[in-house]
């Protein structure tokens, strides 16, 4: 698989999957939670479209909290465009999560760290348009 197919893999997963846990929809809920926090390096931090920095343990703290909270919620991403070298790539889309009559939408910017299996979240940046 190349980077391209790695990073792009991850991040449509990774979206199929949080749709599915704010559903909660899951038939394992504890196998979807380590799924989700797999793609994720120890090291990852995201600023969030409030400006606020998320680390890892606090994302996979708020998890289990907004488990099923959400269940109309649809999640999907577009405009995927990424760059790429040997051991890193960046990638940039849109994010957009409708709940109902109400529709958000983040722009992204995504780094990952390759390896041999897969893409792993290092940073993330969003902010709200």
């Amino acid at each position: 698989m190349s980077i391209t197919e790695k990073i792009r893999k991850e991040i449509q997963g990774f979206h199929d999957d949080i749709e599915t846990w704010f559903q909660g929809k899951s038939e394992d809920q504890e196998v979807l939670y380590r799924q989700l926090l797999s793609g994720f390096s120890p090291d990852f931090k995201m600023i969030n479209g409030n400006n606020d920095l998320v680390t890892l343990s606090m994302f996979s703290d708020w998890l289990p909290t907004v488990y099923g909270k959400f269940q109309d919620r649809h999640v999907s991403v577009e405009d995927i465009e990424i760059q790429y070298s040997e051991s890193h790539g960046l990638a940039t889309y849109t994010e957009i999560q409708v709940t109902g009559e109400t529709s958000t939408k983040r722009k992204s910017s995504a780094v990952f760290l390759m390896s041999e299996e897969k893409a792993l979240w290092l940073h993330l940046i969003e902010k709200w348009i």
